[in-house]
């Protein structure tokens, strides 16, 4: 018996849905609590990589594309469903890169205030969020005297 996937358009909104209460619990309670950590950390992300995997084992045959030339990878993303594989990669994998920014960054006693710019940037750049945080850790392990 096989499950009937909902649409896309309707994945999609449920997928910014999810990631956007990660987001919110990184960026606004306290981290102290474990078992809410573990929401933003790992079970999002868990939940988008489960999605992923069965998006891409579904469709990625049904396509004549590939990741050998830019032609390839758009012909890829040219069906919804691989699109939305796509967009899940990048949703659980800046999820999961901010929440360890976060744990860093609490690690290294980096001020709540300092760390919102650094997650909102993540959040709506990744690789920009991530490189905002290495550098201002290194600045700020330097100032406090510890090795970056």
């Amino acid at each position: 018996m096989f499950v009937e996937m909902p649409e896309p358009e309707r994945l999609f909104g449920l997928a910014n849905s999810a990631a956007l209460i990660g987001w919110m619990i990184l960026l606004f309670l306290p981290r102290r609590f474990d078992i809410v950590f573990f929401i933003p950390q790992f079970l999002i992300p868990f939940g988008f990589a489960l999605l992923y995997a069965g998006l891409i084992f579904a469709n990625i045959y049904t396509v004549d594309a590939g990741f050998g030339s830019i032609a390839e990878v758009r012909a890829l993303f040219a069906k919804d469903e691989l699109l939305l594989a796509g967009w899940l990669h990048y949703l659980a994998f800046d999820l999961f890169i901010g929440a360890w920014i976060a744990r860093r960054a609490d690690a290294i006693g980096l001020p709540r205030l300092l760390q919102a710019p650094i997650l909102l940037a993540t959040f709506m750049f990744g690789p920009v969020g991530l490189a905002l945080f290495l550098s201002i850790r290194a600045l700020y392990r330097r100032r406090k005297g510890t090795p970056p």
